[in-house]
């Protein structure tokens, strides 16, 4: 059995270069840039407001107080986006409003709270408080530089990010091309929902959570019809989702059973099984191959080990294949609110939530088939084999969704 780490690397030294695509910034929330995006334009593009008030000299307001306020000749007016076409000079200022280009010649800005206007001298201003140089001032470049990057390639574009290139004036990006993932559930029990069961067949959830996960690591999922446990039905099932799809997931059928087909039938269309087995809980049965240039990832079907194998070993390697420079789940650093234990030989990464105070708490029993501890869950720790883990112990929960 591979170790986890060796079995993901092995994965991702088999993805191909992410293939480019151009999109509009408003269309590219979630993908991968494929190459850095650099600034065209200094932030702020000039030195501005940051604040309601007035624009003056802070050697004129050195001394000023509530008891004896500098006067200032008010000589014009600038909204966001106007300018002011003369300059500030010894006793004058200029009406500012936040975004307000700074004029010329002004080195603070005072609060419209710090200032008052006598009713019969409107074009003065009474200023009540001192002043400092550059003082509620947003200075040119003082955020980006034009030129500096804005962000870098294999960073998945957020809220944040894009709202920083929008700033900067980029309308477009270069982002790696999402990847079609075809998603096969095998298994003759298996029964559509909404349809009676008859002796012996359950539901089938598996593509469900599946196609859900794809979906949020930036994939498509695209479902097939579930297939009953014939070789021949299986060969077929391979064959039409490799023809249509970059990568192939399938749950079920990748253990040794008789009626575990994935790997005879990969074999039948001449693909090549890279390995077979990882040396975790849940999920030590797990295929990965290759057919037809495509990959081939065949999960367990107990669905918590589907669900469990899927996050641990495939979204890595759908992240990557759009260009992602971070591949894991990504982590979070919590304290036990309950001891863990794992008895057992193999790393087991054990479903938890966040408890109310901070705290991480199992999410329910922890067995492969227990699906509503999985539903309940936010996170896996990964629990080292023979171990307990007192309470109060520090612990990297793996979040996939919160």
């Amino acid at each position: 059995m591979l170790e986890l780490e060796h079995a993901v690397a092995r994965i991702l030294a088999t993805v191909p270069p992410p293939q480019r695509e151009n999109l509009p910034l408003h269309q590219a929330h979630g993908r991968v840039l494929v190459e850095s995006v650099h600034s065209p334009v200094d932030l702020p593009p000039f030195d501005n407001s940051a604040m309601d008030g007035y624009g003056a000299r802070a050697e004129d307001l050195s001394a000023a107080n509530a008891q004896a306020p500098v006067r200032l000749r008010l000589i014009g007016r600038v909204a966001a986006g106007g300018s002011f076409p003369g300059d500030v000079s010894d006793g004058t200022c200029v009406r500012l409003f936040t975004g307000s280009q700074l004029p010329r010649g002004a080195n603070c800005v005072v609060m419209q709270e710090d200032t008052r206007i006598e009713h019969d001298q409107p074009s003065e201003v009474l200023v009540l408080e001192a002043a400092r140089t550059w003082e509620n001032i947003r200075l040119r470049g003082g955020d980006v530089r034009a030129g500096m990057t804005l962000a870098p390639a294999g960073q998945a574009l957020n809220a944040g990010y894009l709202c920083l290139l929008a700033a900067g004036g980029v309308a477009e990006v270069a982002v790696g091309r999402q990847p079609i993932v075809g998603l096969i559930a095998t298994g003759s029990e298996l029964q559509a929902a909404g349809q009676p069961l008859g002796p012996g067949q359950v539901y089938e959830s598996n593509r469900h959570g599946l196609a859900a996960l794809i979906h949020s690591a930036g994939a498509t999922p695209v479902l097939f019809p579930v297939v009953p446990d014939t070789l021949k039905d299986t060969e077929q099932a391979l064959s039409k989702a490799f023809s249509q799809c970059d990568l192939v997931v399938t749950a079920g059928g990748a253990s040794v059973g008789d009626l575990d087909l994935i790997k005879p039938a990969l074999a039948n269309l001449g693909g090549e099984l890279e390995f077979w087995k990882v040396a975790i809980k849940p999920g030590r049965p797990f295929v990965f191959g290759r057919s037809q240039g495509k990959l081939l990832f065949g999960l367990p079907g107990n669905p918590v080990s589907a669900l469990v194998t899927f996050l641990l070993l495939v979204r890595p390697a759908l992240r990557r294949w759009q260009g992602a420079k971070q591949t894991g789940l990504p982590e979070f650093s919590g304290v036990l609110a309950e001891p863990m234990s794992n008895p057992g030989s193999r790393r087991h990464f054990m479903r938890v939530r966040f408890d109310g105070t901070g705290g991480v708490c199992l999410a329910g029993a922890q067995g492969s088939h227990v699906l509503s501890s999985f539903a309940g869950a936010q996170g896996l720790v990964d629990t080292p084999p023979r171990t307990t883990l007192p309470g109060g112990s520090p612990v990297a929960v793996k979040v996939w969704e919160l």
